[in-house]
């Protein structure tokens, strides 16, 4: 008799990628859901939420032996960054249209294999030139002035959504370069970048600051747990089981099906802008990409 393996360890892998995929997808989305709720208190409650999402793997991960610079890297470098980058993502769909801020802020991946060459190797392969171009080019269609909501907001927008990119390129990097695993240290991460985020929003809070609605609320919440805890460990497990060109090539598809949730759920207008920027950017990406 035969044993039947339900998943061998490639499908689990790309089960695993596909769910992270999904709830990334999502996080437009829910942060359309969550707009009564200010950019800056809601990336705080995000990253709380994710820090007790993540919190079952934590466990002590001794740094001691590690140097001054690495742990100042890990504990100030990361949630700084993971803070400019939620951020910079929640303040750029505010200013501009949700679908067109997170295409731009997925072209992340470009800029982390432009980094990874030029600080690995010295030099930047063409290949990776060229996909930049292309994944650029349709960045650059989305904020050409025919678009819709082309103004001044719309600009700022766009420019926080690149600035969100580059933070999760650069964290990106960083994360890769750790010579310790951060997996085991991601809530206090999280939970101290929620912490600078709340102390960032302070010097504009005016007096109080209103409660959210039951709704705001667990699509804050949803958020965190989703996008920025579950999918982070479904991406460790794909990555840990699978090859990571394959699996690195699905997180592609974000801004696409991000895009399309939005539409469908009648938040976004269906420009053909939109399908097009989105098929540079995935192209631009895998063109960057290949060996």
């Amino acid at each position: 008799m035969h044993q039947i393996h339900l998943l061998s360890p490639r499908r689990f892998s790309i089960a695993a990628a596909l769910v992270a995929v999904v709830l990334w997808s999502s996080a437009p989305l829910l942060a359309e859901q969550a707009r009564d709720v200010a950019p800056l208190p809601l990336a705080a409650l995000t990253l709380l939420a994710g820090a007790l999402a993540t919190m079952p793997l934590s466990r002590r991960e001794p740094t001691r032996h590690l140097s001054v610079s690495w742990r100042f890297a890990i504990w100030l470098g990361l949630p700084l960054l993971t803070t400019g980058a939620v951020s910079s993502y929640f303040i750029g769909m505010r200013l501009a249209p949700a679908s067109d801020a997170a295409l731009i802020t997925y072209t992340w991946p470009v800029l982390f294999i432009l980094l990874s060459q030029w600080l690995t190797f010295g030099r930047v392969r063409f290949a990776s030139v060229l996909g930049a171009l292309i994944a650029f080019s349709g960045a650059a269609l989305l904020m050409a002035p025919e678009a819709g909501g082309s103004g001044e907001g719309s600009l700022a927008g766009y420019g926080f959504a690149a600035l969100a990119a580059v933070c999760w390129a650069l964290y990106s990097w960083l994360c890769q370069a750790t010579p310790v695993s951060l997996s085991p240290l991601m809530p206090r991460i999280l939970l101290i970048a929620s912490v600078i985020t709340a102390a960032a929003f302070l010097p504009f809070a005016e007096g109080h600051v209103a409660l959210p609605d039951n709704t705001t609320l667990l699509a804050g919440l949803a958020i965190g747990l989703g996008p920025f805890g579950i999918a982070m460990v479904a991406w460790d497990k794909a990555l840990r089981f699978g090859r990571a060109s394959v699996i690195g090539s699905l997180a592609y598809g974000v801004p696409v099906l991000a895009a399309a949730f939005l539409v469908l759920a009648g938040m976004s207008v269906l420009d053909w802008r939109l399908p097009i920027a989105g098929a540079l950017v995935v192209g631009g990406c895998l063109q960057a990409g290949r060996r």
